[in-house]
């Protein structure tokens, strides 16, 4: 569907144009098949999002009510596609997530965990990125003390080894000494698949999830998911998951982690504060060595 060009809206401009809303919208899809289709399942998340009981009949009602021409079957099919039937299920639970499944599903560690250093919580957290005919889906896991992302991995599908791709990123950045780190993200079958336990567990990490219902549970990591959209990704057009990898990856690595300042973390970046912690967590290290002997 195209936008309205000259504060004209599509009505009017087909009113003046002497044709039926049909008859541009037929043009639209003849023309530009795959951004139509784009278009419609942005606006599609949106609205599924924004009314998350809403099932495909309702949403097809708010979608002809913005001028798109759909009918239920297709906006079913559509969110199908997108994994946004389990939007109707609960209270909150992201269009990238899907909790019904048959993997084992671990308590919620994190839930009160009071942080003193790097590497003791890191949380995860998966979104979705428009690209100009498609959708890349990104996922990151970031240190909870210092805000900082230690590992990201973006595809333009869902299945666990995304997420998987963007843990070994993480281990190797960070090399965490095994049992004294825990990992923590929500109920999706990306994180709760054996692929992905099989990682943790032979590095010692132990998993956490967060409850039904929670999305406070993850706030770190929907925090940056929040940053990361206003700064970075809204506004711009990617063209392919090449170009999109290629950008969100420069925002992390030298905007985010290196520049941005955070009121949490006394309005350093990431990457300062994890710096002016050096001294401090030798210490802290060379305590814990003293101990144990």
């Amino acid at each position: 569907m195209t936008p309205p060009q000259g504060g004209l809206s599509i009505e009017r401009m087909c009113a003046l144009a002497g044709v039926s809303r049909a008859s541009c919208y037929r043009h639209w899809r003849r023309v530009a098949p795959g951004r139509e289709q784009i278009e419609l399942r942005d606006v599609l998340q949106r609205l599924a999002v924004g009314h998350r009981h809403y099932g495909d009949r309702r949403l097809t009602a708010l979608l002809r009510r913005e001028g798109w021409a759909v009918n239920h079957k297709r906006v079913l099919r559509l969110m199908r596609t997108d994994n946004l039937l389990c939007l109707r299920r609960r209270a909150f639970v992201p269009a990238t997530t899907d909790a019904r499944h048959g993997w084992r599903v671990v308590p919620n560690l994190a839930r009160g965990m009071q942080l003193t250093g790097l590497d003791q919580l890191w949380v995860a957290d998966i979104t979705y990125v428009r690209l100009l005919e498609e959708f890349a889906f990104l996922a990151v896991v970031l240190d909870a003390f210092s805000r900082r992302v230690v590992g990201w991995a973006l595809e333009v599908h869902l299945r666990a080894a995304l997420a998987v791709a963007a843990l070994p990123m993480a281990l190797e950045v960070r090399r965490p000494q095994p049992g004294q780190l825990i990992h923590h993200s929500d109920r999706g079958a990306q994180y709760a698949c054996a692929e992905y336990s099989a990682l943790l567990a032979a590095h010692g990490i132990q998993p956490s999830m967060s409850r039904v219902g929670s999305p406070y549970d993850n706030a770190k990591a929907e925090s940056f998911m929040s940053t990361l959209k206003r700064e970075e990704v809204d506004g711009r057009d990617y063209r392919t998951a090449w170009e999109a990898r290629r950008s969100i990856g420069s925002f992390i690595d030298d905007v985010y982690n290196r520049q941005r300042l955070h009121s949490a973390l006394s309005y350093l970046a990431p990457a300062d504060f994890e710096a002016a912690l050096g001294p401090v967590m030798v210490m802290q290290r060379n305590e814990l060595a003293v101990n144990r002997a």
